[in-house]
């Protein structure tokens, strides 16, 4: 008997081969990425490369489809080569593609967000809750490795740095981060310092990790269609964001520029 779960790409899909999976496993997962920079030793579309690899691991172990990855992040971190679109279409964007997806009959949406920011990650959530409220579309919607640990969310460092590596290598050019200290500004990196530290073998073990909780949440939803584990995680992520939002404010335009300039006035 073949138990391999049904799956495909959304956009290779013709209409009743998309039909026949939804009738089976109604999860559609959304990989969210950004061309956004990350310092001189990573590629711009790290995000969006990290997201869709995880994504297409998770729709492979619990069937559903896998959209193609949306490469536009909202106040990236202030560079030149960094694309961005305002917070507010960027909502629209993610408002109209759950909507369209609860019409069409999906029970299960999954965002994985490769771009990572508080502000960011407070609308993906608001998002999902609204779907959920409007529609009853169970909707996850979290940052690649926030469900293995909050810690790991970082930016050019150890974390993502090491993901990449297990990914494309050649993408990869520690090197280019020099010698000396890191200061965010000049080198993308906030958080723990991927110099001699980042490694094929710690982004095998952090990506295995990651899609393994996804599995396991999207198991769950699957099999309980309850929306209260959903809400306990927002919660509880809300919760992680406090203190942000009491510094900064709800506004997420304005939230992030002042947050990013707190982080590199010293340097």
């Amino acid at each position: 008997m073949n138990t391999t779960p049904q799956w495909g790409r959304y956009a290779e899909l013709r209409p009743e081969a998309l039909a026949r999976i939804r009738a089976v496993v109604p999860v559609a997962y959304l990989p969210w990425g950004g061309l956004d920079w990350h310092g001189p030793h990573l590629p711009l579309g790290l995000n969006g490369l990290i997201a869709e690899a995880i994504t297409e691991r998770a729709v492979k172990r619990t069937g559903g489809v896998l959209l193609p990855v949306t490469d536009w992040p909202a106040a990236s971190f202030p560079h030149q080569a960094s694309l961005t679109i305002s917070f507010s279409i960027l909502r629209t964007m993610l408002d109209a593609i759950l909507d369209g997806l609860a019409r069409s009959g999906w029970r299960i949406a999954v965002l994985i967000s490769g771009y990572y920011g508080p502000a960011y990650d407070l609308m993906c959530m608001d998002a999902a809750q609204a779907a959920m409220t409007r529609h009853g579309l169970l909707t996850l919607a979290v940052p690649t490795l926030a469900l293995v640990d909050e810690e790991m969310l970082d930016h050019g460092g150890l974390w993502e740095s090491s993901v990449l590596l297990a990914l494309r290598p050649e993408l990869v050019a520690l090197q280019a981060l020099g010698v000396g200290p890191l200061l965010p500004a000049e080198s993308g990196v906030v958080g723990r310092d991927p110099r001699d530290t980042a490694s094929i073998s710690l982004g095998l073990s952090a990506l295995n990790l990651a899609v393994g909780r996804v599995v396991a949440a999207v198991a769950d939803l699957i099999e309980r269609n309850n929306p209260a584990p959903l809400n306990a995680l927002y919660e509880q992520r809300r919760q992680h964001y406090q203190a942000f939002v009491a510094r900064y404010g709800n506004d997420p335009d304005v939230a992030t520029a002042a947050w990013w300039q707190d982080l590199t006035k010293s340097e």
